[in-house]
């Protein structure tokens, strides 16, 4: 009769193949036996949510600890556990293939992973339970986040506000080179008007996760390109391990005219010209940085929708020089400036032509200097 069969996370995550998550870790499928609320904050790549206990179950039984003590909560939680197994069991593992390897955890490794990888190994499944649980996880991801950051060679995209880096970036990225797009993992643009509406940020812990998934994809020896960024995209924290490094890497500096870059703004931020009500209690925040002739006038063009001034005052008093002193504070390294005339997508793959001939073995990083890609 078979039996579920303990793994560390090294042993489970450290190697890497080039297939999707699970499949990457050589498992077919990744079983998180933790509540909806849990699976929803944070969990393994390609993880499926197989709740063991559902988030009110959850709830009741640690009450029921709390007021009457382990044996009555125990009791009450294997009730619930047997049911809700069993409805899994019918429900799921019918369309699991006989032969795929599974890997199953929960909080620490313990309970609600244990019942259920015990009944998918009596069944005949090749199972695993990791060690630990989703917190030993969690410590792997901070620790190997770190580590990788390390042993990769970044080079950063720079630019002040709406200079194109993040079109530049996925223009690399469909060259081949290896890319990570953190304003993406983070779902915000990274800047007072950077928030999509509708569309809420992750967790902190699944900005993370999703980002360690990504380096470690990565191959050591070749360039990863990142965007310059603050140490906050909208309310998550890029780790200290990141940042540091971004900080310390070479970049280029795209430079772009005010005008040019107020248009490109006026055509990708429409979902706020669409809402001038919630723009308008934005840009609210800003009257304690700004001077009152500053604020009047762009309180003025908003109000009568002069919309390419009022992008144009934004960038003036308050965009370029928050950008222009956090590059000057935090991005010392060598610089190599590209100059664009226009932000069209002749004039931004003639720019990722040029920096890839500069790259070809994709080891060198860029010398200090500058070119010029005009549409």
């Amino acid at each position: 009769m078979k039996q579920a069969q303990s793994v560390s996370v090294d042993t489970s995550f450290e190697a890497m193949t080039a297939a999707d998550a699970p499949s990457c870790w050589n498992y077919q499928h990744i079983i998180d036996s933790r509540s909806p609320a849990e699976f929803a904050l944070d969990h393994v790549p390609g993880a499926v949510n197989w709740p063991v206990l559902d988030s009110a179950q959850r709830e009741s039984v640690g009450t029921l600890y709390q007021r009457e003590g382990s044996f009555k909560a125990k009791l009450a939680g294997a009730t619930l556990v047997a049911r809700n197994i069993a409805s899994l069991i019918e429900d799921r593992a019918s369309s699991i293939d006989p032969h795929a390897r599974l890997l199953v955890y929960c909080w620490r490794g313990g309970n609600r992973s244990g019942a259920l990888s015990t009944v998918l190994a009596r069944i005949g499944f090749r199972t695993d339970v990791l060690e630990g649980g989703y917190k030993a996880f969690r410590r792997w991801v901070i620790e190997d986040t770190a580590r990788r950051a390390q042993g990769l060679k970044f080079c950063i995209v720079a630019g002040r506000t709406g200079s194109a880096k993040t079109d530049l970036l996925h223009l690399l990225a469909q060259e081949g080179e290896q890319v990570i797009d953190l304003e993406a993992l983070a779902r915000h643009r990274g800047s007072l008007l950077g928030a999509t509406p509708d569309s809420p940020q992750p967790s902190q812990r699944a900005f993370e996760t999703s980002l360690w998934f990504q380096l470690a994809r990565c191959q050591p020896g070749r360039l990863v390109w990142l965007e310059s960024e603050s140490r906050k995209i909208g309310q998550i924290q890029i780790p200290e391990s990141i940042i540091e490094r971004m900080r310390s890497s070479p970049h280029y500096q795209l430079e772009v005219e005010s005008k040019v870059r107020s248009k490109y703004l006026l055509d990708h931020y429409q979902h706020w010209i669409r809402e001038p009500e919630r723009l308008q209690a934005i840009t609210l925040k800003l009257r304690p940085f700004l001077s009152s002739e500053a604020y009047a006038a762009l309180e003025q063009s908003l109000s009568q929708q002069r919309l390419e001034e009022f992008v144009s005052l934004l960038l003036k008093h308050h965009y370029d020089p928050l950008y222009d002193r956090s590059i000057a504070k935090n991005f010392r390294s060598e610089k190599r400036r590209i100059a664009l005339t226009a932000l069209d997508g002749a004039s931004l793959q003639d720019a990722v032509r040029q920096i890839r001939e500069q790259h070809r073995d994709s080891a060198q990083v860029p010398e200090v200097g500058s070119f010029t890609a005009a549409a």
